[in-house]
């Protein structure tokens, strides 16, 4: 069976999250990695989104927090 290749803007209204968002969840391993489908385009693997998805909605939509980001707000 072929894998269907899904463009960033389906998967952007797939999943519902932003271009940078995508981006930065790949850099910290929390999301599909994209595959090269030509000089100048990526895609993601429908059964990779798919399966994120799933596991998403398993974990009650609970997100991870990365340790980078600081909390700023006065207490």
């Amino acid at each position: 069976m072929t894998e269907q290749i899904l463009r960033r803007n389906e998967v952007c209204r797939r999943t519902g999250l932003s271009r940078s968002t995508i981006y930065a969840e790949m850099s910290a391993g929390r999301f599909p990695r994209n595959v090269k489908i030509s000089l100048r385009a990526v895609g993601w693997r429908l059964s990779e989104i798919d399966e994120w998805i799933t596991t998403r909605i398993a974990a009650g939509g609970r997100v991870e927090r990365s340790d980078d980001r600081t909390d700023n707000r006065e207490r």
